[in-house]
């Protein structure tokens, strides 16, 4: 699903960068340990759509938690963000190893987002989701490109959080 979100949103005309989220974590911390991690930051502000997938899979580390954290922080308010993760935001806590972290962190990620739930037989359970599967409408911004795909814009659409359950 998050793949066919960012194919949509490139064919609307707007940049997008696709990585998993234990990829992201090792390119941050190694960005960190060579003394690179604000170019590291500034290059992955610069897509208008971040896409990271599986978050949650695997637990973060506290040091890596807090390099994802930058990374929420420099694109908010800036670049949207779509994240997939088979753990509710409830449990986020856990999965970044330090509550305060995350609570933080959700604070940014869930201002101006949708939380949409997919089920294990893959129905679409949110309305905004419904709306994005059938590609006829996002939430419209007049500063993004015009075209007949779905705009995804900072102004519109800041995070999308895709979770599927556990088996």
């Amino acid at each position: 699903m998050s793949i066919a979100l960012g194919r949509e949103a490139i064919l609307a005309g707007y940049t997008v960068q696709f990585t998993t989220a234990t990829t992201l974590v090792a390119s941050l911390a190694k960005a960190h340990g060579e003394r690179r991690l604000d170019e590291k930051l500034l290059a992955l502000s610069k897509p208008k759509l971040l896409i990271v997938d599986e978050l949650g899979y695997l637990p973060l580390e506290p040091d890596a938690a807090h390099l994802f954290f930058q990374l929420v922080i420099r694109r908010y308010e800036t670049g949207a963000m779509l994240i997939t993760s088979n753990r509710s935001v409830a449990e986020w806590g856990t999965v970044f190893a330090d509550p305060v972290v995350a609570t933080a962190m959700l604070a940014r990620l869930l201002h101006h987002s949708h939380v949409l739930m997919l089920t294990t037989r893959g129905a679409i359970e949110h309305p905004v989701l419904r709306c994005a599967s059938s590609l006829g409408s996002w939430p419209r911004c007049s500063s993004g490109p015009r075209s007949k795909s779905p705009q995804i814009s900072s102004c519109s659409l800041r995070c999308v959080v895709l979770r599927r359950p556990e088996p």
